[in-house]
């Protein structure tokens, strides 16, 4: 494409985001009109420093092999693969997050040992207040919470 074509394609991406910049700012308000106006300017940056040509090469290269790809048996096993790694990569960091809580859970409730074996918790030892008084509200606050959940 020549220069004029580029110039062309900006003004219109740039009038485009101009009027979404203006919606926004009369729906949503002034951060997400800002935020909108910066979208907007996103297409003369990339025209005038070169990357907007680069862009759109980049983004035909892929549609180029995206529709090349032929129906092969390796080649769609291979996406087959790829699709599968992410899959089991989503599913164990939802494990992983059940494993955690679970465990946070276990140190949590009085009475239940989790890993440390029988060793006593250190809220079953006590058997008075907290020796310290509190400094201010504030810390008398924090510190009726963190009894009430069992932290002391």
């Amino acid at each position: 494409m020549e220069g004029t074509t580029w110039a062309a394609l900006t003004a219109a991406l740039t009038v485009a985001g101009a009027i979404w910049t203006w919606i926004a700012f009369r729906r949503r308000g002034a951060a997400n009109g800002l935020r909108a106006m910066g979208f907007t300017l996103l297409p003369a940056a990339a025209w005038l420093t070169g990357t907007l040509e680069m862009v759109v090469d980049i983004a035909g290269s892929v549609t180029d092999w995206a529709t090349s790809l032929v129906f092969d048996v390796r080649t769609w096993a291979g996406v087959g693969l790829a699709g599968l790694a992410l899959v089991l990569w989503v599913v164990s960091g939802f494990i992983r997050d059940r494993q955690l809580a679970r465990a946070q859970a276990g140190d949590a409730a009085p009475g239940r040992t989790g890993r440390r074996g029988s060793l006593p918790e250190a809220s079953s030892t006590r058997t008075g207040p907290t020796s310290k008084p509190a400094v201010d509200d504030e810390m008398a606050d924090i510190e009726a919470l963190l009894r009430k959940r069992g932290i002391e």
